[in-house]
């Protein structure tokens, strides 16, 4: 799994009719746990999550199961949004 933050929206008019009825936001994936990468991912949103949310996020198969169809076009998607953080220092 993957932590991100939610930065954005994405909307689609004309895209794969598996995709109707999903949600996609924009997220920046954590780097580390002070830091998040510049790199962004499109997710499908299972969850409800909104801006700024930090979120657990799946790739590959485990993102097509998340959403209920294991053939639909996805390979991110949000499954949990989270609470607290607690890392241990070395």
């Amino acid at each position: 799994m993957i932590i991100g933050k939610v930065v954005g929206k994405l909307w689609s008019t004309r895209k794969d009719e598996k995709l109707n009825g999903q949600k996609f936001l924009i997220v920046k994936t954590m780097k580390n746990k002070d830091k998040m990468d510049d790199n962004l991912l499109v997710c499908a949103d299972s969850v409800g999550a909104g801006a700024g949310d930090l979120v657990l996020i799946v790739k590959g198969g485990s993102a097509r199961v998340s959403v209920g169809d294991k053939d639909i076009p996805i390979d991110t998607a949000i499954v949990g949004i989270i609470d607290t953080i607690e890392v241990d220092d070395e």
